[in-house]
Parts: structure tokens; sequence; C-alpha cells
């Protein structure tokens, strides 16, 4: 089982994420009321929270504390999850545009020049990243 499937299970009922966060269920309901949080609810209707539900909490508790407000944590919750999805979008943009700039004729060129070199303590100076493209 993934780290990620284990961080979204709901497992925590209201008790113990109100002792986890140090909210009250007042609090923990009103977040929900705003769409702040979304914790998975039982047959019988009792909300369950998983570990990154708790995470949201004290992230939101923290922006609490510096004074935002709802409005203000909505916005800024939801411009961190557009930056993080935007992020890994760009790195991987960049490793391949890095991987394409380099022709094969360029890169049998900068291996050979590196197993020729000697280095002292026999530290390896290529990539292995690299290596792979050499491999089928």
């Amino acid at each position: 089982m993934g780290d990620e499937i284990r961080r979204n299970m709901a497992l925590f009922p209201i008790g113990i994420v109100m002792k986890l966060t140090d909210l009250t269920a007042r609090q923990i309901r009103y977040y929900e009321t705003n769409d702040l949080i979304q914790p998975i609810r039982t047959e019988g209707n009792q909300r369950l929270f998983s570990f990154n539900d708790v995470d949201r909490l004290l992230t939101i508790k923290a922006y609490i504390e510096k004074g935002l407000n709802i409005a203000g944590i909505k916005q800024v919750l939801n411009l961190d999850q557009k930056e993080a999805a935007k992020e890994e979008n760009v790195i991987t943009e960049k490793t391949e545009q890095k991987r394409k700039e380099m022709s094969d004729t360029e890169l049998r060129q900068l291996l050979k020049q590196q197993l020729m070199m000697n280095r002292p303590g026999g530290a390896t100076p290529m990539n292995r990243g690299e290596l792979s493209r050499f491999f089928h």
C-alpha cells in the first residue's frame, strides 16, 4: 500500500482530531462548512479524518494564528494546491528539456572523457542517470 493511500485513509474520529490539533469540535465543523476540509462520513454520519485532513487543519490553525481570515485561507490553500501541481509538471519539463539538450554524440564524448580521466579517490564523475540511455 502506497504512502499517499495511507495518508488519505479516513481513520480518526473528531475526538482524536481535537486532541491532535487543539481545535474544538465547533472550529473543525466550521472549517468543514466553509469547505476548507472534507472529512469522510460513515453510514452513521460520523466524520472520519485522514492524516492529510489533520495536516490541513494544522495549516489552517497556523494561518488563523497569523491573522488570516477564512477567505484568505481559502485563497492561500488553493494557491498552494495549484503551485504544487504546477511544480510537478515544471520539474518534469525541465528534466526532459535538459535530457534533450545533449545529443547522443555529445553524451558519448562526455562519457568517453570522464572514463578517461583519472579522478583522485576513485570517485566516479559521471552522472548515473545519463547512462540509462545506453542500456536497453
